[in-house]
């Protein structure tokens, strides 16, 4: 399904949400009080501003009594998207952010990548996929990318682990490219990057996502799994130790000249063999 239907598909579901809801004789206030959510987390879903999360499309099927319909409707227009399930939300969501703040353990994470990293990291978790599959994922990682030369992109933190300046995915030559590919955004001032080592608050890969109208979010990614946490005490937390974690990292200076120094280590490295 190409972006614009998608968009057309989700407005229909805003309109079904609206129409069934004024139905029922309830406000925004009260739906949203009942799904437990915001009045003005409603209005954005009636928009299509905001996509609701399945558990959420679930709760407003019971309190409408729409016999699955919007569940169905969910499942539906999450299938025919690029991204997996768990990171359909996610994706929504950091399109509308105003800031994105990110800590990347191990590997560089998908914003910054390149074309050719991207595929070997989709070969590596898929090595029996074919090719149309595996090409088909990473166009919707370059698609991603875009987001950072929209002249409206967001203000984007990420501190990178030096481990994830040492792996040498899909081998020296595309890593090296790679690093030269964050020391070029750097240096055209679209991303803030820090370089750092291990650090006890962080453990795995996570967003801090802000926006103009809603309240923070955070992300949080695993193996094949991903949570969104919106609790405020949680959230919270969360960026305190990000904070910590920022605070204990190299310099933009200086992280851009490590990087620069991981990248000829990588370039060696492939023309050695």
């Amino acid at each position: 399904m190409a972006n614009g239907s998608r968009q057309a598909a989700w407005e229909f579901f805003g309109t079904e949400l609206k129409r069934r809801r004024e139905d029922a004789g309830l406000t925004q206030a009260d739906l949203g009080h009942r799904v437990f959510v915001s009045g003005g987390y409603i209005g954005q879903f009636e928009q299509a501003i905001r996509k609701p999360q399945l558990d959420v499309a679930k709760r407003i099927d019971e309190v409408l009594q729409t016999d699955g319909f919007f569940e169905r409707l969910w499942r539906k227009l999450i299938k025919d998207q690029p991204y997996t399930e768990y990171f359909a939300h996610a994706a929504e969501l950091e399109r509308l952010a105003t800031e994105i703040a990110e800590y990347a353990p191990t590997v560089v994470p998908g914003l910054l990548q390149t074309r050719e990293y991207a595929r070997a990291m989709f070969l590596a978790g898929n090595p029996l996929a074919n090719d149309e599959y595996i090409e088909e994922l990473v166009k919707g990682r370059m698609d991603r990318t875009r987001l950072l030369k929209d002249a409206t992109r967001p203000m984007y933190w990420v501190v990178l682990h030096e481990m994830a300046l040492r792996i040498s995915v899909g081998g020296p030559a595309v890593m090296a490219h790679q690093l030269d590919h964050i020391t070029t955004l750097m240096r055209e001032r679209k991303v803030l990057p820090c370089a750092s080592g291990a650090h006890p608050a962080m453990g795995k890969m996570m967003w801090l996502l802000e926006f103009e109208d809603a309240p923070p979010t955070v992300y949080t990614e695993g193996v094949f799994s991903g949570n969104l946490l919106d609790e405020p005490a949680v959230v919270k937390r969360t960026r305190a130790s990000y904070d910590l974690l920022r605070a204990a990292a190299m310099s933009p200076k200086a992280s851009l000249a490590l990087i620069e120094s991981a990248a000829e280590d990588h370039r060696r490295c492939a023309s050695s063999t």
